[in-house]
């Protein structure tokens, strides 16, 4: 068979060739579209990023401001007292003692009764105790025991606490205002900023960098302790291996080394906590191993070391003949000094004929309030009236190097956010380094996204070692080493391991989260203030209000400072016709605070209690000079009268006795905080 074979028929002479396009213009095509994709790939990219550091910026200024706000709150509160000092002179023999008692500082005991108060040797140690012991002089080996001690979160008995800080406080007590260091014996030094009692913080510094040793410096600048839960033990580890290595390891009073500012920000109710029977000892002599730390560190005689910064004020000679363990409390140390002057002035017989009311009346209320805006507006930097200018001097030279801050601005001017100390331009630093022949300035004092931060043409740097200081994720912590070419190195790390675990965008949501609900309970403590500003912007009485108005009214009444427009987006949810329906506005954030516990609470008095617990803490905390948790009917008396003219609370003396007899629900005779919040809520219901 023959097979079938296909012929291919041959090509017409007019059809036209297939055309196939040249591989190098095609590969061209597809790179641009690849270039295309990359471009628009990049700009989401970059708007996303803008985007989550501009929410970033707006949570940090948040966290920043509402601690700001709180410490002016404090110093605003001590503004009364001084107030009171001033002013509040009854011929009642009991209520001038009081005031004095409460609000004065005395004089600085002698060392027999430093050693009196502490009186570790009659503290027996049982035989059951699994914690660290400690014989002194102490050892490498002690330190070590304590690091591993606290990991496993074990506590050191009373005995061994008072007997180290005891101890500390010789060893402090024999140094100058400024420690001077050197390089040439080490290959670095290493500072560290702000700890603030967070101790996860501290072992990993160590875990990174080492333990202290003749090999390996360490400079800490101040704020060991408040805020975080671990601040006692972080007293224990650094005073312990100051004593093991003295001239390797060396500390600098921060502001928060302050019994008065402790008894608002954690550290006395974590000691009291922590070691009950103990804890007024270990407090008492705390305040002068505080008053005993130097001021500030020259590494080199080119690098200055302080916990705040300078101001147009500073100079080092001058700083360094200053009798820093005088100032127990640099917010009581103002008023002490007015006292000594006042009562060398005036005569005996002065006090009864200043004033003969026992009760402060409200042309005194008015005048209180007007002391206290004042106050405010001059930021705690007035001069005490009636004082040697010299006097003013020193306690202004070592309010600024604990609670100053740079600014970019020229100039020095008072620091209005905080309360006390000043903002130092760069010509203000530049004059300072001038002056005593330095290179480069040292503080802390502010946390910083980074852990740390230039400025002050790279002249100044702010390193803040505690990570996680607002929330999980809200900030890195670093520390700064230095060798003999003093070129700062910077190491930054995160202590909390969920921190690290998170994704940017998780973190900054977590963190945006608990700065939000912050500044909500705020604008709660405020909700009558707020329908009060509100309304003046409502002239029809129609219950909405523009954004910009709103903005306006917000800022009004909680001067933070905040863009409040553009954090609109996550406290008002709703607009009307682009209007706020500010009461279904003020109804939701109230709904948002109410706790279960909290439902039957009247809404003004839960909103009043919000707005004044950490003053009616630092209140009950001032009187209750034995850090009980107690105080006398007597003491309760006369406080209630002194802080019902700060809260404008009219009541009369017989009302207070039945009001403390009626609130003491356990008839023991005295009253403890609840108690006290309880009077607060009998006094409100009653008023309403």
């Amino acid at each position: 068979m023959q097979k079938n074979v296909r012929t291919q028929r041959p090509l017409k002479a007019n059809r036209r060739p297939v055309k196939t396009a040249k591989p190098g213009k095609a590969l061209g095509k597809t790179h641009t579209r690849a270039f295309k994709a990359a471009v628009l790939i990049q700009r989401w990219y970059r708007r996303y990023m803008a985007r989550l550091e501009m929410r970033r910026r707006c949570t940090w200024r948040i966290f920043q401001s509402i601690e700001y706000a709180g410490e002016q709150d404090h110093l605003k509160l001590n503004h009364f007292f001084d107030y009171l000092v001033d002013h509040f002179m009854s011929s009642n023999t009991k209520e001038r003692e009081f005031i004095n008692r409460v609000f004065s500082e005395s004089d600085i005991p002698k060392d027999p009764k430093v050693e009196k108060a502490c009186n570790y040797e009659l503290i027996q140690v049982p035989l059951h105790y699994a914690g660290p012991r400690l014989s002194f002089p102490l050892s490498p080996d002690h330190a070590t025991a304590l690091l591993d001690a606290f990991k496993q979160e074990k506590q050191l008995h009373a005995h061994y606490v008072l007997k180290l800080f005891h101890e500390t406080l010789k060893h402090l007590s024999q140094l100058p205002n400024i420690s001077i260091i050197s390089t040439c014996y080490n290959e670095e030094i290493t500072v560290c900023g702000d700890l603030h009692g967070q101790l996860n913080d501290l072992f990993l510094i160590f875990y990174k960098n080492g333990l202290p040793s003749p090999a390996k410096r360490y400079v800490f600048n101040g704020d060991f302790v408040d805020r975080g839960k671990q601040s006692i033990e972080i007293l224990i580890i650094l005073f312990a291996f100051l004593l093991i290595y003295p001239k390797e390891v060396h500390l600098n009073r921060g502001n928060h080394e302050d019994y008065m500012i402790n008894l608002r920000y954690g550290f006395t109710k974590e000691v009291m906590r922590k070691y009950k029977e103990h804890g007024n000892k270990i407090l008492k002599l705390l305040r002068h191993v505080f008053s005993s730390l130097p001021l500030a560190t020259l590494i080199d005689r080119k690098v200055l070391v302080v916990h705040g910064g300078v101001s147009d004020t500073t100079d080092l000679e001058q700083l360094a003949r200053i009798d820093r363990r005088k100032i127990f409390s640099l917010l009581t140390q103002k008023r002490k000094s007015e006292k000594i002057l006042r009562l060398s002035e005036v005569g005996p017989g002065s006090v009864s004929e200043v004033s003969h009311q026992s009760d402060i009346s409200k042309r005194v209320q008015q005048s209180v309030q007007e002391e206290l805006e004042s106050c405010r507006r001059q930021a705690g930097l007035t001069e005490p009236r009636g004082l040697e200018p010299s006097i003013v001097l020193k306690w202004k030279r070592v309010l600024d190097i604990l609670w100053s801050d740079p600014h970019p601005q020229e100039g020095c001017r008072i620091n209005e956010e905080r309360g006390g100390g000043c903002y130092f331009g760069p010509d203000v630093t530049a004059r300072v380094l001038q002056k005593h022949g330095l290179q480069l300035l040292i503080r802390s004092h502010e946390c910083k996204l980074e852990g740390y931060e230039f400025c002050h043409n790279r002249k100044v740097i702010t390193i803040f070692s505690a990570s996680n200081y607002y929330a999980v994720g809200s900030n890195r912590g670093a520390y700064v080493k230095l060798g003999p070419d003093l070129i700062p190195h910077f190491v930054q790390y995160q202590a909390s391991k969920m921190a690290s675990q998170l994704t940017m965008t998780q973190r900054i949501s977590r963190v945006e989260e608990t700065a939000y609900q912050a500044l909500r309970e705020k604008l709660f403590a405020h909700r009558s203030d707020l329908t009060t500003a509100f309304k003046s912007f409502d002239k029809s009485n129609s219950g909405v209000i523009t954004l910009s108005d709103w903005a306006t009214a917000v800022e009004s009444v909680l001067h933070l400072g905040l863009p409040w427009r553009m954090l609109r987006q996550q406290l008002v949810p709703r607009l009307i016709g682009g209007k706020l329906d500010y009461n279904h506005w003020l109804r939701h954030i109230a709904m948002e605070q109410k706790s279960t516990s909290q439902e039957r609470m009247q809404s003004s008095l839960l909103e009043t209690i919000y707005r004044n617990l950490p003053n009616l803490e630092t209140i009950f905390s001032i009187i209750d000079t034995d850090h009980s948790g107690l105080i006398s009917f007597e003491e309760f008396h006369q406080i209630w009268k002194l802080f019902s003219t700060h809260m404008h609370i009219d009541i009369s003396d017989s009302s207070i006795c039945d009001l403390a007899r009626s609130i003491d629900f356990n008839k023991d005779g005295n009253i403890d905080f609840n108690e006290f919040l309880e009077a607060f809520r009998i006094t409100k219901w009653n008023m309403d």
